[in-house]
């Protein structure tokens, strides 16, 4: 396995982060009643999906298909959820703890590939965000639940939040391991703060649609 042989922090941050997100999917399909396949597949695409669209956009070869240790990893995510489900269970907040967190390591690693690329400080922001939440995007589709990066809770913003801090740990020569963890720190505290004090995106409210009919007639 190639990549254990070149074990950089960023490296270490991306495999944690594969763990947990794969755990936060495996876990929300527990709930329904999907087997143990469908949880693998739902957990692997929660764990790869964003990265595998940000190295598509980046025009490189999708990273899980360069070293099997994503499959493996995936797989150790499912072997513990089936050996320690009953403490995993009964913590209430074990899927939204295990999605911040790897909602913030996945931000770090996007932000980190994105920039070897030599592309732009925005562009690799939103190349963070695409690897921290599409995946999740992904995962919730898969099983009919409204994802959260479209609900009114604080999910992207959070990740762009990071890249901020990211980028002005760079700038200020920050060693890089530093710079990593400090950013994915900021997501993972602004997830868990916006939940547990409610603070939200004001929802868009329309007009109600005989009214908007009405009031369009009346014009003309």
């Amino acid at each position: 396995m190639t990549i254990l042989t070149d074990m950089s922090f960023t490296t270490l941050i991306d495999l944690v982060g594969t763990f947990v997100f794969a755990i936060s999917g495996i876990r929300l399909a527990s709930g329904k009643n999907i087997d143990w396949f469908g949880a693998y597949v739902i957990g692997l695409v929660t764990a790869i999906g964003g990265g595998t669209t940000r190295d598509v956009l980046l025009d490189v070869t999708p990273f899980w298909m360069q070293d099997p240790i994503y499959i493996i990893i995936t797989g150790a995510a499912l072997l513990s959820t089936i050996l320690f489900k009953e403490k995993l269970f009964k913590w209430g907040n074990t899927l939204f703890l295990f999605d911040a967190i790897g909602l913030g390591l996945f931000t770090i690693v996007g932000l980190s590939k994105s920039l070897d690329a030599g592309l732009p400080f925005w562009v690799c922001i939103i190349m963070g965000t695409i690897t921290g939440t599409l995946g999740g995007v992904l995962r919730d589709i898969i099983i009919n639940e409204v994802p959260l990066l479209f609900r009114k809770d604080i999910y992207a913003l959070a990740c762009i939040a990071g890249g901020i801090v990211y980028f002005a740990c760079y700038k200020f020569n920050f060693l890089m391991p530093l710079s990593e963890s400090i950013a994915a720190l900021t997501v993972i505290v602004i997830r868990i703060i916006s939940v547990k004090f409610h603070i939200q995106l004001p929802l868009l409210t329309t007009i109600n649609p005989s009214q908007d009919r009405t009031d369009t007639n009346d014009k003309v």
